[in-house]
């Protein structure tokens, strides 16, 4: 199963240097788990730097992938891993959410660059 952070669906939906890195977890949508976060994340993104007709697109596509709500449960473990890797609040949820379904977490977010279960890519200038 893989996860992927906002970071790594930003790159890849705007075709940046590092979106062939993410594509194989992205396109295995039958593998794919989407944290309700992410989806805030990019639609946010998307819709500040587009419009809401992009945003939508691409929140279409997130939802291609099994989408995880937040629970108690997951916001308690959330919590527990923010705390012990210093993490903020949407990337704790992201890393919980990959731990709880032993998922690959795919990101070139450098928050998560040394934790255990993490294929971390770093960012690639597009010039």
């Amino acid at each position: 199963m893989n996860v992927v952070d906002s970071s790594a669906w930003l790159e890849y939906l705007a075709n940046g240097p590092n979106a062939s890195h993410f594509a194989p977890a992205i396109e295995a949508v039958d593998e794919l788990l989407v944290p309700a976060i992410v989806i805030y994340e990019v639609f946010r993104r998307v819709l500040q730097q587009r419009d809401e007709d992009a945003a939508l697109q691409a929140a279409a596509v997130l939802h291609q992938g099994e989408v995880i709500a937040v629970d108690s449960a997951l916001a308690l473990y959330a919590a527990r891993l923010g705390a012990e890797h210093k993490l903020p609040l949407a990337d704790s949820l992201i890393y919980a959410t990959a731990r709880v379904r032993d998922a690959v977490l795919w990101t070139q977010d450098a928050d998560f660059k040394d934790l255990p279960g993490v294929r971390y890519r770093a960012p690639r200038s597009s010039k």
